[in-house]
């Protein structure tokens, strides 16, 4: 059974930093990527950021690219969310997401195993 494991996240002012953490476990091999999805109050999920391990390719929607930075450590199947310069815009649920054929696609990959999500809030 596949878990995605998260910590990290809570409350900021803006300009603020927060990092966030995902451990990936019970894949039969280790996850070839991995990524942060959000969710705000009445909106869909969106992407945030994914990292292909093998390559070290990243990406990151264009309300986050310059402030947040996706990192791996694939020792240990986790990726880390970095989030600096933080915005009250920033202000979401923040799920890790894990590879799945069929799941949701995010700049060239898809996924769907969740975490059970990591509240960030940037106040003003």
């Amino acid at each position: 059974q596949v878990e995605m494991a998260e910590s990290g996240g809570g409350s900021v002012e803006a300009g603020g930093s927060l990092r966030l953490s995902c451990e990936a476990s019970g894949y039969t091999e280790s996850p070839a990527y991995m990524g942060w999805f959000r969710q705000a109050p009445g909106e869909e999920r969106e992407g945030v950021a994914s990292m292909v391990f093998r390559s070290g390719k990243t990406s990151y929607s264009d309300s986050v690219k310059g402030r947040f930075t996706i990192s791996q450590d694939n020792v240990k199947n986790t990726v880390y969310l970095q989030m600096n310069n933080l915005k009250p815009e920033d202000t979401a649920m923040y799920y890790c997401a894990g590879p799945d054929a069929l799941g949701v696609p995010f700049l060239g990959e898809t996924f769907g195993y969740w975490g059970q999500g990591t509240q960030v809030t940037v106040s003003s």
